[in-house]
């Protein structure tokens, strides 16, 4: 028997033993004739300890974007450690759909491949050398995707602002920082640069990724801000920079880790706008995971909210993934803080609920 047919059998066997094999055979025979929902309930929370699969398993969510174990001795991840990692994830009945590549949004002082966006050669050209290592490991792991950032701002918040029944929203006001003149360890980085810099970068991987059929998916700069704040161009941080991005370097294996929250905090009118966002992107195949979460405001002033309680109809936004075809993940982000709440767990599920039913709902609609 083939591992993944292993893997299938096992997984819906574990399944079973919490009823959810005959839960799926009822919504299957209950859907109606046609176009089917695709996408499925996913999670990024950080390592994935047996005690979190538990979790993720309970609460139904059977794919996720795992954490990778350290590097191997020359700074790429080993074959070996990664096929441990997706067997110790499949024990539970859930699929290792992805894993983040270094290249995490945390400021550039706390970079972890600092030099492939500052230009500093021969750094650079080393920490790419390692990143298409990790690449050729994941496909031979089979591991199918890998997502990853391209920021020197990482992601900028003013705090947090009282949420429904006391929760903590995390919010952006421009207003609080506007005409700060703090700048990065990049110094000032013009639009040209910028696209030079990602450029370099992307003619680099592509191909690689193409050879070895692993999606890469980036994720937007979050948030945009206007250019030259803090001395930086975030040129992912519009919908024009994006489609930009995908040309450069034409693949069916470079896309976008869609974060739609982020999408819709450069927009002027996101309730309005950012259905045919996805659907742009969605169409063109260009949409390989979404960060399903919801705000309330609009560029330069919004606060992320529990995925009820923004200005952007959810349901909707399920209904035009599913007319674009997309079956991937749709994944909480940046769930709202609540005291006593280790994890954000109850966060979390609250979302995976949420998810679950829109996902449900829709398919139902035929």
């Amino acid at each position: 028997m083939k591992r993944r047919d292993f893997f299938k059998t096992a997984g819906l066997g574990a399944i079973a033993l919490n009823g959810g094999c005959a839960a799926a055979a009822q919504e299957t025979a209950a859907a109606p004739a046609g176009k089917r929902a695709l996408m499925k309930v996913g999670t990024q929370q950080a390592s994935p300890t047996d005690d979190m699969l538990r979790y993720f398993a309970q609460f139904g969510v059977r794919h996720i974007c795992g954490t990778p174990p350290k590097p191997g001795p020359k700074g790429a991840w080993l074959e070996e450690d990664l096929l441990r990692l997706r067997d110790r994830v499949e024990s539970f009945g859930i699929a290792l759909d992805f894993l983040p590549l270094p290249m995490s949004a945390a400021i550039l002082e706390k970079a972890e491949n600092p030099n492939i966006l500052l230009g500093k050669d021969p750094e650079r050209n080393r920490e790419i050398d390692a990143i298409c290592d990790d690449i050729r490991a994941a496909s031979k792991a089979g591991i199918p995707a890998l997502k990853y950032n391209l920021t020197l701002l990482g992601v900028v918040r003013t705090g947090r602002v009282p949420g429904r029944g006391g929760a903590g929203y995390a919010g952006f006001d421009y207003d609080k920082v506007k005409g700060e003149e703090r700048l990065t360890l990049a110094g000032k980085v013009g639009p040209e640069e910028m696209w030079t810099r990602i450029t370099y970068f992307l003619d680099r991987v592509v191909p690689v990724a193409t050879e070895y059929k692993v999606k890469l998916a980036c994720h937007p700069n979050d948030p945009r801000v206007p250019d030259g704040f803090r001395g930086v161009h975030c040129v992912l941080g519009t919908v024009d920079g994006l489609k930009k991005f995908l040309e450069i370097q034409p693949s069916p294996y470079h896309g976008l880790n869609f974060c739609q929250g982020t999408v819709s905090e450069s927009l002027e009118n996101p309730s309005k706008e950012i259905f045919d966002v996805i659907r742009y992107f969605g169409s063109r195949k260009k949409i390989f995971n979404v960060h399903f979460r919801n705000i309330r405001g609009r560029y330069l002033k919004f606060e992320e909210t529990y995925p009820d309680d923004g200005d952007v109809y959810m349901l909707q936004a399920v209904r035009t993934y599913k007319e674009t075809g997309y079956d991937g993940m749709l994944m909480p982000d940046h769930v709202p803080h609540t005291d006593g709440d280790e994890g954000g767990r109850q966060s979390f599920a609250f979302a995976f609920g949420y998810i679950k039913a829109l996902i449900q709902a829709v398919d139902r609609e035929g």
